[in-house]
């Protein structure tokens, strides 16, 4: 039997138990939401069948007085056909650089403007992630991502990721011989492996140098770093990489 958005919206809509205040329950606060990613026409990735399947679409109109949202309808039909069958689907967006995120149960079809379109039930919360200017996504533990930074004369740092976003990262900072990270230096020519998406090349500054107390016990330096004048090309890649992290995870929830 498949979960309701009630039981499961703890896993599925927060990466932690700490993003649960950012999730929005006033039915107006909601409306003004999905209205301005339809005023704004912005993209939504809607994840299915347990995050294996992606569509990407966009909220048309948003009627309070039938309590439904309208979705442009997908190119590909056989995507169509199977989100139409699907038990579960969760809405992953941003607006202003926050992250919004919902679920529905059920999608139907239906017309806007004379044409086919999705539609579903006004969601009864959406998580509205607002705590940066950026949403962070947290990296993977296991195989983190690493940067390379040049530190000039040919050396290099090599430092794993904590998080990453469209306006930085957050590093984990060992101890490199002879070396100190400060706030406020800038590293050009910074590299990271996107697996199965690309290379990100950027330039980096140091914007801060925090300590961080693990589950263990233990403790370790961290570092808050900004992109700096990042090209398109390379914001894409990021986006890329969010959306296939999401989906993963997603696909690995409990069900």
């Amino acid at each position: 039997m498949a979960n309701t958005v009630d039981d499961n919206v703890s896993i599925e809509l927060t990466q932690n138990q700490d993003d649960s205040r950012f999730l929005v329950h006033h039915p107006v606060e909601i409306l003004r939401i999905l209205r301005g990613l339809a005023h704004r026409n912005e993209m939504v990735s809607a994840f299915f069948n347990g995050g294996k399947d992606l569509l990407l679409t966009s909220i048309l109109d948003v009627d309070a007085s039938s309590h439904s949202v309208l979705l442009d309808y997908g190119s590909n039909e056989a995507l169509n056909q199977r989100i139409l069958a699907s038990e579960k689907i969760i809405f992953v967006t941003a607006l202003d650089s926050v992250k919004i995120q919902f679920v529905t149960n059920r999608i139907t079809t239906d017309r806007f403007e004379g044409r086919p379109a999705f539609r579903i039930g006004v969601p009864e919360q959406v998580l509205q992630l607002q705590r940066r200017e950026y949403y962070r996504l947290t990296t993977p533990i296991v195989n983190p991502l690493k940067c390379v930074i040049p530190l000039g004369e040919g050396a290099f740092e090599e430092v794993a990721l904590a998080d990453i976003s469209a306006g930085g990262i957050g590093i984990v900072i060992g101890n490199p011989a002879g070396f100190q990270f400060e706030p406020g230096q800038i590293y050009p020519g910074c590299r990271i492996i996107l697996p199965a998406i690309g290379t990100l090349e950027a330039t980096l500054r140091i914007q801060s140098i925090f300590e961080v107390t693990m589950k263990n016990g233990h403790k370790t330096l961290r570092g808050g770093c900004q992109f700096l004048d990042l090209r398109p090309a390379m914001q894409s890649l990021i986006q890329r990489y969010i959306i296939k992290l999401e989906r993963e995870r997603i696909a690995n929830a409990p069900h």
